[in-house]
């Protein structure tokens, strides 16, 4: 069925207008505090699963926590005295969110178990139409704005590797952990070494029988110096923000200067690759296996990884790491492409999440039929500052293509895509106008100096990684700084949108 909005409440250039947001992570939740803020009240969140907290709600596997210093890893308005450690484990980030939606008395306006499959918008009434499963029930309601918050880490990517289907032990996705199967004594098959898998292979290695480590691609890995954080050093950040302020603010500089090497002069890389290249030489003696462990191309051409017991894990005699490509998977365990068969209870996916070569989030419809998906299946996902994509009218996204970082905190970027989209609420309020489009060539523009820029930085260096599409597109990232964002989405530019009344 179709919900309407009764003539009262139906969208004019002076009313509130109705904003739908889909996802209740950082993004979602940040969002609706900003349009409170603003005094917009007309506004649903819709998430799909039970509870609030996108990414942090769903990596619930052993030993997840963020990879940024908790100080940094929070909202600048909402700074969090209680972070117990340097890295915010899986839960404390967890909590904050819940924290943050209940002081700002955001979770009565989240819809869950509501799953946006399809967004279409009607150009006739200048609305969007969305539709929504809940319950197992279809139904579809209308807003003026659609903010698609729901992040580029959402959609768990399983290994793309032959039989998958057939193993008849149990095969679960890090993102998906299954808390109810014990690894206890098993034979355990980790396919990955990404991010995830970095922090939650020391954490079963002791419980499991054997473990076994399917590495496609060495990744870089420097020490987490992580601690507790003290009672009293709490206390201070409680009574004195402006210190909390001021730690958070080093943080975020020392972070930053760590794109130099990235963007503007590799040769800055040297220092750091022969730190971390000695940091492994330490850590594992066995010099086969730290062959096996040294990347083979230039520092931050993937991810840079955080980790102080992913090397002494994988150093113990009950884990081995195996490097030859998987052939296939079969019923009861792994053959390589070296005719190899190992046997094994269960398989861990650590293999990341689809960002790219993928469909949009949910199905979205634009002006004359446009699918989202398809543009960006073809062409590999693209938009304009990474928040409006031509053709498709109040449509924004938060953290959309190319706003991802390699050195800095998410919820940086998240906040300042949050500041432009609420711009961008003011200029169609202050126009007096129905929709803002950006115009094709002020997206194509943007795209191409982007692109032009990307060129020129460690992450077309050379390696594939997530960060680009199968034709070595780089779509995932921010080719600068932080603060360059910032200031690139502090105000809307007008003469880049076309709008309608």
């Amino acid at each position: 069925m179709t919900s309407h909005a009764p003539p009262s409440q139906q969208a004019t250039p002076n009313a509130k207008p109705r904003i739908a947001i889909v996802g209740s992570g950082f993004a979602g939740i940040g969002m609706a505090i900003r349009l409170r803020r603003m005094g917009i009240e007309t506004f649903t969140i819709y998430e799909a699963a039970e509870s609030l907290g996108g990414t942090w709600r769903d990596n619930a596997y052993p030993g997840a926590a963020c990879d940024i210093p908790s100080h940094l890893y929070s909202f600048s308005f909402e700074q969090n005295p209680d972070w117990t450690r340097t890295y915010a484990p899986q839960r404390e980030i967890l909590d904050y969110l819940r924290h943050c939606a209940y002081k700002y008395d955001i979770e009565r306006y989240i819809h869950y178990r509501s799953r946006v499959s399809a967004a279409r918008f009607d150009a006739t009434r200048s609305v969007w139409l969305i539709d929504i499963e809940r319950d197992g029930v279809m139904h579809t309601v209308e807003a003026d704005l659609l903010i698609a918050a729901n992040g580029p880490l959402s959609r768990p990517a399983l290994p793309a590797v032959a039989g998958l289907e057939r193993f008849e032990g149990k095969l679960f996705h890090s993102a998906r952990w299954d808390h109810d199967y014990a690894l206890d004594g098993k034979r355990v098959a980790v396919i990955g070494t990404g991010a995830s898998a970095i922090q939650f292979v020391p954490q079963i290695q002791p419980r499991v029988a054997q473990l076994t480590v399917f590495q496609r691609t060495a990744p870089w890995i420097m020490p987490r110096r992580d601690r507790a954080i003290g009672a009293r050093r709490r206390w201070v950040y409680r009574h004195v923000p402006l210190a909390q302020r001021l730690a958070r603010a080093a943080i975020y500089w020392q972070l930053e200067s760590q794109a130099l090497g990235f963007i503007v002069d590799r040769r800055l890389l040297n220092a750091p690759m022969k730190f971390a290249r000695n940091y492994l030489a330490h850590k594992v003696k066995d010099s086969a296996l730290r062959a096996k462990l040294a990347p083979d191309y230039v520092l931050g051409c993937k991810r840079v990884l955080l980790s102080s017991d992913y090397f002494p894990a994988l150093a113990q005699p009950n884990v081995n790491l195996v490097t030859e490509p998987i052939r296939e998977v079969v019923a009861d365990g792994i053959v390589t492409s070296d005719g190899v068969h190992r046997p094994f209870d269960a398989i861990v996916c650590g293999t990341g999440f689809q960002v790219n070569d993928v469909d949009a989030p949910f199905r979205v419809t634009g002006i004359n039929g446009a699918d989202l998906g398809d543009a960006w299946r073809r062409d590999g996902p693209e938009a304009y500052l990474g928040a409006s994509v031509a053709g498709f009218p109040n449509f924004f996204i938060i953290i959309g293509p190319n706003t991802g970082l390699g050195h800095n905190s998410m919820i940086y970027m998240i906040e300042s895509h949050i500041r432009y989209i609420a711009d961008c609420i003011r200029t169609l309020q202050r126009r007096r106008a129905r929709t803002m489009s950006v115009r094709p060539e002020a997206q194509q523009a943007f795209n191409t100096k982007l692109q032009a820029q990307l060129a020129r930085t460690v992450w077309t260096s050379g390696c594939h990684s997530y960060y680009q599409t199968r034709s070595g597109k780089v779509t995932s990232l921010w080719p600068g700084f932080t603060f360059a964002f910032r200031r690139r989405t502090r105000r809307v530019r007008e003469r880049d949108y076309e709008f309608g009344r």
